[in-house]
């Protein structure tokens, strides 16, 4: 169970009511953390509302509330005129979004291994098909896949290699877990239709997360929205551990699809029951995911996102909810 606090909750809630849940909830929170002392909440360069932020590719970010990423609202390929002129980033000194220092996470990785604690490496958020959105834009890019575009292959090959050079370094370190995030779906169905997908896509996720399968190191990827007619491609381009939405793709589904054949890292609901239910269904929600999705032969991990807008009261229902299930098996 992982619950993670977004820092612009910080300045929509009173700090001290967020402090005293962290407290109460030492499962969910073991090392207790809560900003204090007056310490201000660390915000990422795309999440400062009065600073727009332009990423190493030339994306131009842009957020309305500190805290909240934001979106591109500059592309520096809007036009294919421009091709030539872009320059890929350089994987000694950035991941693709923020600067890198590959030294200080070497030292990072060896203190963690030598207290005996799990590795992680991680892929930036959006790391490919969004990394194409961001750079064209969403309808050129749509628009670019329906025609088969000359360039656009070669811009994929290019994000492609960028992706392979950062993902080889992290191997070199033997992390346990490799994160790869990136958001396939909308409200209803995916962004990108399966035939593109397949075509543009799924080719870089597999040659990407097939060091870290071949080294032993468990792949994991975060994908919100539904899913659903993508999901088999995933497992297929070698995820081990999906991170998928639970209302949006229905617990239904999942347990038919996808428990007990891998790892679901379920993503509990921000858009319905937490935010405008009551304590009670709160309860009934999780306890209804840990029972039917819950397998002896594993697995199923749960993590939440608070965002701004969800009642203090059912944050505590949540947290207690998450506490008590995570313990809990039907059988």
């Amino acid at each position: 169970m992982e619950f993670h606090i977004n820092p612009a909750c910080w300045h929509h809630y009173p700090p001290e009511a967020l402090g005293e849940l962290i407290e109460s909830h030492p499962l969910l929170f073991p090392e207790n953390r809560r900003p204090g002392g007056g310490d201000e909440p660390q915000y990422e360069p795309i999440q400062r509302k009065d600073s727009p932020y332009t990423d190493p590719w030339g994306c131009l970010w842009v957020t309305s509330d500190d805290g909240i990423s934001g979106l591109v609202r500059g592309h520096p390929l809007e036009s294919w005129d421009d091709y030539a002129a872009l320059s890929a980033p350089d994987p000694e000194r950035t991941d693709g979004l923020y600067p890198i220092d590959w030294a200080e996470i070497e030292r990072q990785v060896r203190r963690a291994k030598g207290r005996g604690e799990l590795v992680s490496g991680s892929l930036p958020h959006g790391f490919a098909f969004l990394r194409l959105q961001d750079l064209r834009g969403y309808e050129n890019l749509m628009a670019d896949m329906a025609d088969g575009h000359p360039n656009l292959q070669r811009l994929v090959d290019r994000v492609s290699d960028f992706n392979a050079e950062i993902v080889r370094r992290w191997i070199e370190l033997e992390p346990d877990l490799f994160y790869f995030p990136e958001d396939l779906g909308m409200q209803s169905g995916p962004m990108i239709s399966p035939p593109h997908f397949r075509r543009y896509i799924m080719p870089v996720y597999q040659r990407l997360m097939a060091p870290a399968r071949d080294n032993g190191i468990a792949v994991h990827m975060h994908c919100d929205g539904d899913i659903r007619t993508l999901a088999k491609d995933l497992v297929q381009c070698g995820v081990e551990v999906l991170n998928l939405q639970d209302q949006i793709n229905g617990i239904d589904w999942i347990s038919r699809n996808l428990a007990g054949k891998i790892c679901i890292d379920l993503d509990i609901d921000r858009q319905s029951v937490t935010p405008h239910g009551t304590p009670l269904r709160i309860d009934a929600l999780i306890r209804e995911e840990v029972e039917k999705l819950g397998r002896r032969e594993g697995g199923l991990m749960m993590s939440y996102g608070l965002y701004p807008g969800v009642p203090l009261e059912n944050i505590k229902a949540l947290m207690d909810a998450m506490e008590t299930y995570a313990f809990y098996h039907s059988g």
